[in-house]
């Protein structure tokens, strides 16, 4: 015979109630025939120096690997990501369709300088422009370049030439 411990959690009326957690509302389209509904494999990855810190990312260089990005992802570490390359440089903009993670993006210079900083919602279908013109973007996890001081000037080291396609 052992000695059994039951833990229980009670809610006493004198005790606060939890705050509410503000939610989005986010409207999804359903998939049109012929688009993924999984995550695509990992792609091949590179090292960027980013503020003087590491990031290792898949190379999404493709129209399909672009169009795919992160999207079904259950899980991006801290210091991964993803950098999307163009074949040319102009005003960009992403959205989060059927991305899970909540996911930070910088637009990037075709000489490595980032364009603009910003932090995007999961499942969104609004627009995040990149405020100009820009031959990469680069997700990291949401708060990532802000925790190591990311902002709009700062320079990208170690990005692949530009896409062919």
């Amino acid at each position: 015979s052992g000695l059994m411990l039951i833990w229980m959690a009670v809610a006493c009326a004198d005790d606060p109630a939890p705050a509410a957690v503000p939610t989005v509302p986010v409207v999804t389209t359903p998939a049109r025939p012929g688009e993924r509904t999984t995550a695509q494999p990992l792609l091949p990855t590179i090292s960027l120096l980013v503020d003087g810190t590491l990031v290792l990312a898949e190379v999404a260089d493709t129209p399909e690997e672009r169009a795919a990005g992160l999207m079904w992802r259950e899980s991006l570490e801290p210091g991964q990501g993803m950098v999307f390359v163009y074949p040319d440089s102009r005003p960009r903009s992403f959205w989060m369709k059927n991305t899970l993670l909540p996911l930070s993006i910088a637009y990037i210079s075709e000489d490595g300088v980032v364009v603009s900083v910003h932090d995007m919602v999961p499942r969104s279908e609004r627009s995040v422009p990149s405020q100009g013109a820009a031959r990469y973007a680069l997700e990291v996890p949401q708060g990532w370049l802000a925790e190591h001081g990311v902002t709009k000037g700062d320079r990208i080291e170690g990005l692949p030439g530009p896409s062919a396609k």
